[in-house]
């Protein structure tokens, strides 16, 4: 993939929930439970290179220089509406994150992109935005959506997503090639429908409960 950038993170403790996320009859609830653990787990990854300044605090023992996170607050931004399943337990680890959405659905038929809602923070600019998604298959969404973000002022970008498909990875990195791509595996191929494989079919529905 010459230079692509895409890390895969491959913690044994993501490969672990990811198998029981994988698996056909895990309900709903744990399926959820799942995907928020692992998403905090790849935001403490993704977060690794975040800026530092120090600042003077006192102990109870004596005053000491420590570090704490520099810059304006990071944004969280979600792709609907898989993505909000992503977006709780980032919170959780950075509840002062600021936080996005861009409203996307797949046309079945030509499996295009289709916008119907998009609202982000100001100044993106200035802060490091973290677009996710929990499934990079055909790349379409997450193409359109990192458009839509960077006409917003973005310039510090980073995709995170559970699975991608290297379909998915060669499109987006050539739309997006200054955007590194975070995920857990990267698994085999898509299917004649856009379906990563072996995957865990649709993220979205698995998470809501709505299939």
């Amino acid at each position: 993939m010459g230079k692509t950038d895409v890390t895969v993170i491959d913690h044994p403790l993501v490969q672990h929930k990811l198998t029981l996320m994988r698996m056909k009859d895990t309900p709903t609830a744990m399926f959820r439970e799942l995907l928020r653990e692992i998403s905090l787990l790849l935001l403490y990854e993704v977060a690794r290179d975040l800026p530092l300044v120090m600042r003077e605090i006192e102990t109870p023992l004596e005053k000491m220089d420590s570090p704490v996170l520099g810059g304006k607050k990071l944004c969280l931004i979600s792709i609907l509406r898989a993505g909000d399943g992503l977006l709780q337990g980032m919170l959780d680890l950075i509840p002062s994150a600021r936080v996005g959405h861009v409203g996307l659905y797949r046309d079945h038929e030509t499996l295009e992109a289709v916008e119907y809602y998009f609202k982000v923070p100001h100044s993106l600019g200035d802060r490091l935005s973290i677009v996710v998604d929990p499934m990079l298959a055909t790349a379409h969404s997450s193409i359109a959506a990192v458009n839509r973000v960077k006409a917003a002022g973005a310039k510090n970008l980073k995709f995170v997503c559970l699975l991608a498909a290297p379909e998915g990875i060669k499109t987006f990195t050539k739309a997006h090639p200054d955007v590194p791509v975070y995920t857990a595996a990267i698994d085999r191929e898509l299917n004649d429908r856009g379906y990563i494989l072996p995957g865990l079919g649709d993220a979205g529905d698995r998470i809501f409960g709505t299939k």
